[in-house]
């Protein structure tokens, strides 16, 4: 009776005799949930840690692919600037073969007139030989 008195008062007696506030099942249940929740913060903070490490990688990694993209963009524009060197080449040499068939032609026209003018004075030559 005493025991229930006591229980209505809201006192109760623990395994080691000991007056307590809250009934034992509720002061083991309480226990328990706090080792559990310690674990749980335990875990929270493993968990924080591998996701802090894994943030890291990826920023890492991050910067490798910013890293190459910066190359690959220096590459394209190389390779483009060296294609619009080969084109400017390319109309350079176009307009040296169009230079030289121009002195070409031109210099088969002189030829062509020497070659007239040389069977010109020959046919003079016989003429003023013949006549002598």
């Amino acid at each position: 009776m005493a025991d229930e008195a006591l229980a209505n008062a809201g006192l109760h007696f623990d395994d080691l005799n000991k007056i307590r506030v809250l009934e034992p099942e509720i002061q083991n249940q309480t226990t328990e949930l706090k080792e559990e929740c310690k674990d749980f913060v335990d875990k929270i903070g493993d968990f924080q840690d591998i996701v802090g490490g894994f943030i890291d990688k990826v920023d890492q990694l991050a910067k490798e692919v910013e890293k190459e993209k910066m190359k690959a963009i220096g590459s394209r524009n190389l390779l483009k600037s060296i294609s619009k060197q080969r084109e400017a080449q390319q109309q350079q040499l176009q307009a040296l073969i169009a230079e030289k068939k121009t002195q070409l032609e031109r210099y088969r026209i002189q030829y062509a007139a020497l070659q007239k003018e040389e069977a010109e004075q020959n046919e003079f030559i016989e003429q003023f030989i013949l006549n002598k």
